[in-house]
């Protein structure tokens, strides 16, 4: 049932409202707090000692950046293996508007906002110190949000206390009659209680198409804009060109955004090829879906055809390697990558995870703000059997669509960064920092590619944008701007 906007007051945060149940008297592992209070100077000299042959002063630089569009990021990470023992880790793709402080522990028992606080401090509150035009200052704070009312309500909470003012929590669901919502003069506005507030800023937690909803150029601040989600926030075909072009800058300073092999620009009917291509194991994903919709993974002829037979709104995929167990991960032009996979249980089983991190740009650079981990419904096995499902053996997302716009979560395969399930996941210091470098380096990708696509006059360059995702199912969803 859709929830009617809200007013949040100053001082009603609390935790139990905010956090999963498993995560909110969880004890956060010493190593994951060691590395969230690491400096950045202690991660550039351990990361160069391990990787003699990456420059100090770019990696400084890298990690110095600050974003202009895509401000607050959560990449999704596997750790991954070669049969030459070379592991790395991998990004599976970067979200505008990622989950994670529900499944966080608190660094400090002290501070029990959490992780919650140091997003909106770092990050959102330095987004609103320029003035909106043609506002004065009469705007409100608003949080608008399409799912995950548990952490939206949690930031809209700590709003609130860091800015002593009441913040509007709104619903704003794709597909919707969202009269309640409305853009004049480039400026935003709520309707709550039948009065229009305009907002000055906005913490937006929309992730269900919200180009559609959102225009591109907006003078209320927005924390992300739409431009991060559509230069590959929430567009894996814009992110692997971004990081392909990213990748060609750092290549020179032996660094790189480590991702699976990737086709895009794939049409529906040239999709039996790839996956041919790559040994009849890969991942074909429809670029614009999240929260583990739009994904298969095809490990046998039953999988395939069952994609093929689907009806499917979109245009153009993408089709990427693999990454299972050694005996049928795709094979590459990097070679073969599998899983690392859990701690063996006392069954001798061993479960896929991924690690998502969760980061923002602040004044001194991209900071961590949390992890956790997420395993697979079933054991990695050794061998592929008639019947195999490899989603149930690779896929790790907990959302669950029980209709439109309704959501739950399976949070029988969430795994903490605590005492208790860190000890399983099978990783290690060095593999927390790789996995944080990856990310900053991802969201450096699309934060470059989010420039590319404004003129110097501030106007997106939607023909560029077409020249890059020219899928028209996609373009036509863009909320044209109002003549």
């Amino acid at each position: 049932m859709k929830k009617p906007s809200e007013l949040v007051f100053p001082g009603s945060f609390s935790g139990e409202n905010h956090w999963y149940p498993k995560a909110l008297n969880a004890t956060i592992h010493p190593m994951v707090n060691f590395f969230l209070n690491l400096t950045k100077d202690r991660i550039i000299s351990r990361y160069c000692h391990l990787n003699p042959m990456v420059n100090r002063d770019k990696l400084d630089e890298i990690l110095s950046y600050q974003c202009k569009h895509f401000l607050w990021g959560g990449a999704d990470l596997i750790n991954a293996t070669s049969a030459e023992g070379k592991r790395q880790m991998v990004v599976i793709e970067n979200n505008s508007c990622p989950s994670g402080q529900k499944s966080m522990p608190l660094v400090d028992d002290n501070k029990e906002d959490g992780s919650y606080r140091l997003l909106i401090e770092r990050t959102f509150k330095p987004l609103l110190k320029r003035k909106v035009t043609g506002m004065g200052q009469d705007g409100k704070l608003a949080l608008i949000y399409d799912k995950n009312y548990m952490e939206t309500s949690g930031y809209a909470a700590v709003i609130a206390d860091v800015f002593d003012e009441q913040v509007l929590l709104v619903p704003y669901y794709n597909g919707d009659h969202n009269d309640h919502i409305k853009v004049e003069d480039d400026i935003l506005s709520v309707e709550h209680n039948g009065e229009w507030h305009k907002l000055r800023g906005v913490f937006r937690y929309l992730t269900q198409k919200p180009w559609n909803r959102l225009p591109l150029s907006c003078k209320t601040k927005i924390l992300n804009p739409i431009v991060a989600c559509l230069a590959g926030g929430r567009n894996k075909m814009v992110a692997a060109k971004a990081y392909d072009i990213y990748n060609t800058e750092l290549s020179e300073f032996g660094l790189s955004i480590s991702t699976p092999e990737t086709i895009w620009d794939v049409q529906k009917a040239e999709v039996p090829l790839w996956v041919q291509k790559m040994g009849g194991q890969a991942v074909i994903k429809i670029p614009y879906s999240n929260a583990g919709q739009g994904v298969f993974t095809i490990i046998n002829q039953d999988e395939l055809d069952r994609f093929m037979d689907m009806d499917i709104e979109y245009e153009r995929f993408i089709v990427q390697s693999l990454i299972g167990n050694y005996n049928w991960s795709s094979t590459s032009s990097k070679g073969k990558f599998y899983h690392v996979g859990t701690i063996p249980n006392p069954k001798g089983e061993t479960f896929v995870t991924d690690i998502r991190m969760m980061v923002s740009s602040t004044h001194s650079g991209i900071k961590p703000l949390c992890v956790y981990s997420r395993k697979a419904h079933t054991a990695l096995a050794d061998h592929i059997t008639d019947g195999s499902d490899s989603w149930s053996m690779l896929g790790t997302n907990l959302s669950i669509k029980e209709g439109d716009n309704q959501w739950s979560s399976d949070t029988n395969r969430l795994m903490l960064m605590d005492r208790r399930d860190f000890n399983k996941l099978g990783i290690g210091l060095d593999d927390l920092i790789e996995g944080y470098i990856q990310t900053v380096l991802s969201t450096i990708a699309i934060d470059k590619m989010c420039k590319m696509l404004y003129n110097s006059k501030g106007k997106f360059r939607m023909r560029l944008f077409k020249s890059l995702n020219n899928d028209h199912t996609l373009l036509n969803e863009i909320l044209k701007p109002s003549s």
